[in-house]
């Protein structure tokens, strides 16, 4: 998803009342499923725009975002292992790391 709709879909929520916050890759090492600069937008109902690679990773960042809306309300950097799958035995990972960037948008005033 391109990074001009994921920007759209932020204000469009603001707009509406709803906060969101944006994710992105700032730093990664190793074999990853996307790279630096990928972007996803996660709301409060528990959807999500764009993507930062699925799986694990993903949940994980998933629930940094909503602790950075409801109870910090400051941006957070998040470290994402990817190189142990600890919740399967599919061997699903892709052996890097990376750190992702979660910044809260709140509803416009």
């Amino acid at each position: 998803m391109e990074d001009r709709v994921l920007f759209q879909k932020i204000e469009s929520l603001r707009q509406k009342g709803f906060g969101s916050c944006l994710a992105t890759i700032v730093y990664t090492k190793g074999s990853t499923p996307r790279d630096v600069g990928a972007k996803m937008v996660i709301t409060l109902n528990h959807e999500s725009y764009g993507s930062i690679g699925g799986g694990c990773g993903e949940k994980q960042v998933h629930s940094a975002a909503l602790r950075c809306l409801l109870v910090s309300k400051k941006p957070e950097l998040v470290d994402v292992d990817l190189t142990d799958d600890l919740g399967t035995k599919g061997g699903d990972v892709c052996g890097g790391k990376i750190q992702v960037f979660i910044e809260p948008f709140f509803p416009a005033e």
